[in-house]
């Protein structure tokens, strides 16, 4: 038989309940002294965790205050357990959601130390929520009295429907999951595709990976045609990355001087240019004796794939200005126009003008003979 309510059991009941609210504050005002430390530490896991249990911590102790009360008050055990239930119920699903949070971040704060950039492989997080969350509601279902065999075996024969008509996304999940665990595209890499599609990988999700390219567009491709084409990853093996810069001198050019001075243009672009290893030794090559000069290559290196443009713009720039002040020709294509003129008597008779200074005469072409040749002036472009 159930007793009367006294004053004597409100104010127990009051009691239990004020001490689980201040046990709540003085949590929280702990967790965040706690919290202002933790950011002081390189480690950002403790951060994540100490954020979760400011949430968690007082709902706990709030919990175990109205328990208390409950346990003081003359109530039925029906009641009772209910109420008590009711509770753990709360507190597993405020349990569960924390749960999920603080293992997303951590997915998340490792995918940023991976690849160094604001991107994330949100496929991981997604599936680590899913996990936490279905876990979560097991337990909570199992607590509560029902039993969750039932519910499984459906699942199961449900999941086989359910794969055979999403074919498509599945094959899309999974491929994006294996180019994430054989890690050979990551967030914040630098990619080519053989379709010609190129840029930095922001995001590898559960359908698709998102892709933004230099003027800032994002291209959107599906895991599976990603994971079926030939990729260029120029992030692979390292960041870094050699460059060459095509060159050309005259033929009068002393070629021991025109290297030494763009190694040490290379040297000095390295050393002071945004993106540039400074202790790269660049190098020179001479390859082709061209029409009108004599073709070289230079071997520069840059810290990652955007930073090879302003050290080519660079390089180009500082090196033309070295070029000039040395007496250094830097030759350009030239051709050579022959003027003829025709009449009755000397059907051959021309002259010729040339834009080649001091190289030796160049054959004249004949002209074709017709029925009736052309009268006046023509002109004959010889390359």
């Amino acid at each position: 038989m159930i007793r009367a309510l006294t004053l004597h059991d409100v104010i127990l009941a009051a009691a239990a309940m004020a001490a689980g609210i201040a046990a709540g504050l003085l949590s929280r005002v702990a967790l965040r002294w706690l919290g202002v430390r933790a950011q002081s530490t390189r480690w950002s896991g403790d951060d994540i965790i100490v954020d979760a249990l400011r949430t968690l911590v007082p709902w706990a102790s709030l919990t175990a205050g109205a328990a208390a009360a409950v346990g003081v008050l003359p109530l039925s055990g029906t009641i009772r357990n209910t109420v008590h239930q009711v509770l753990l119920a709360g507190l597993i699903l405020v349990a569960t959601v924390t749960a999920a949070r603080v293992a997303t971040d951590l997915v998340r704060s490792l995918a940023l130390a991976r690849s160094g950039v604001a991107g994330s492989a949100t496929i991981f997080i997604n599936i680590t929520r899913v996990a936490v969350l279905a876990m979560g509601i097991l337990v909570l279902l199992q607590t509560l009295g029902v039993s969750v065999a039932p519910l499984l075996t459906a699942l199961g024969v449900g999941g086989l429907a359910v794969a055979l008509a999403l074919q498509d996304t599945l094959a899309n999940l999974f491929a994006g999951v294996h180019i994430l665990a054989s890690r050979t595209v990551q967030p914040g890499d630098y990619i080519r595709l053989s379709s010609g599609e190129e840029g930095y990988v922001v995001d590898i999700n559960w359908r698709n990976t998102v892709v933004r390219q230099l003027p800032n567009n994002l291209v959107i491709i599906p895991n599976a045609q990603l994971a079926g084409t030939i990729t260029t990853n120029f992030h692979q093996p390292v960041r870094q990355m050699s460059l060459t810069v095509l060159a050309k001198v005259g033929y009068g050019a002393d070629l021991e001087r025109v290297e030494t001075v763009t190694n040490e243009v290379a040297a000095k672009v390295m050393a002071e240019v945004d993106g540039g290893v400074p202790d790269f030794e660049p190098s020179i090559r001479f390859h082709t004796f061209g029409e009108s000069s004599i073709d070289f290559s230079v071997n520069l290196e840059a810290c990652e794939f955007s930073d090879q443009y302003l050290i080519k713009h660079e390089f180009i720039k500082q090196l033309h200005q070295r070029f000039q002040a040395e007496g250094i020709e830097v030759p350009f294509p030239k051709r050579t126009v022959v003027l003829h003129h025709q009449d009755q008597e000397q059907p051959t008779r021309g002259r010729r003008t040339t834009t080649d200074a001091g190289l030796p005469p160049k054959a004249v072409l004949p002209l074709q003979k017709t029925d009736e040749p052309p009268a006046g002036d023509t002109a004959t472009l010889v390359h």
